[in-house]
């Protein structure tokens, strides 16, 4: 296995990277997050339980998401989590919304089993978690540990970037290694896309989607398509239908799909924008494929990062498609 790669530098890069495009924040969570939370509440126990069909069926009966198969990543929080209100607050708060998953990045100065007991006692599953590739044989071990003890389902890799076909054909053959190790672990190991992996040119024309899709094995390694940024790759990419282009990069890999990053984008900036606002078509992608885990996440919240919070889980909650 290779671990030449540096996987926390480049989770640290992707999370600088994301805040330098932040729009400025308008108000503090409370007001409008808090709000929401009745509704929200009551759509949690009114949809627990809904049929969910298979990924690719025909069947032309309207679908709402299953309350339990909704997530957020918890990077939208993270000015809350690591400043006002807080990190127990900002839990607390989601629960409060009708959170019952979240999707980890980092543990906000806490040990897995710590983490762990704390989430418990607010019925919330920390399920999936973005860790970047490892940079040697013992981190791989200690971040699958911490993933089985917090009961995670899966560990997603979520940023790569380079223009070198072999640094991508490299990091190919170490997620396969690693995904081989996480199923040991009775875990699902992901890839996280963002745009460039469908623009960039690595020779002759060859994207790294191209390269991943081609290398990750398919029994091993599973994808997280972000919405938003797989619909930016085709405005970037020039396709007529963005819509369509992501529908077909969902359909035509050989790797499962499992996860979604539920983000919305703003017809005029491009910007991301919280969900309902925008102008994704979710429900069109939704009926083409459906997945384990819908996971909200909003980098530049539009008032606050709770309330962001709060919107996405009563948007997918009350979703017909």
């Amino acid at each position: 296995m290779c671990f030449g790669f540096d996987g926390e530098t480049a989770l640290q890069e992707s999370l600088a990277r994301k805040g330098a495009k932040r729009r400025g924040l308008l108000t503090a969570a409370a007001g409008g997050a808090a709000a929401l939370t009745v509704g929200s509440q009551t759509a949690a126990s009114a949809h627990r339980g809904r049929p969910h069909g298979g990924p690719w069926g025909h069947d032309h009966r309207r679908r709402s998401i299953p309350h339990d198969k909704i997530s957020i990543q918890l990077y939208t929080l993270r000015d809350a989590l690591g400043g006002e209100p807080g990190f127990d607050v900002v839990l607390q708060r989601l629960a409060q919304y009708g959170y019952e998953k979240v999707e980890l990045a980092g543990y906000y100065g806490r040990t897995a089993k710590e983490l762990r007991k704390f989430l418990d006692g607010l019925d919330i599953r920390a399920t999936s978690s973005h860790d970047g590739i490892s940079s040697s044989r013992s981190a791989l071990r200690t971040k699958l540990e911490n993933a089985a003890t917090l009961r995670q389902r899966y560990v997603v890799v979520p940023y790569l970037a380079s223009d070198s076909l072999s640094d991508w054909q490299q990091w190919a053959d170490q997620m396969n290694e690693e995904a081989a190790l996480a199923r040991r672990y009775g875990l699902r190991y992901g890839y996280h896309n963002h745009a460039h992996e469908f623009t960039t040119d690595l020779g002759g024309g060859v994207t790294p989607w191209e390269v991943l899709t081609d290398r990750l094995d398919p029994r091993l390694v599973h994808l997280e398509v972000d919405l938003y940024w797989a619909f930016t790759g085709g405005v970037n990419s020039g396709a007529s239908d963005p819509h369509r282009f992501t529908i077909d990069v969902i359909r035509d890999a050989p790797q499962a799909v499992r996860q979604y990053h539920v983000k919305d984008r703003d017809g005029t900036t491009g910007d991301m924008c919280d969900l309902g606002t925008g102008v994704i078509d979710f429900p069109r992608i939704f009926r083409k494929h459906r997945v384990e885990e819908y996971i909200v996440e909003n980098d530049t919240p539009d008032v606050s990062p709770l309330t962001s919070a709060a919107v996405g889980h009563l948007y997918l909650d009350h979703l017909e498609y």
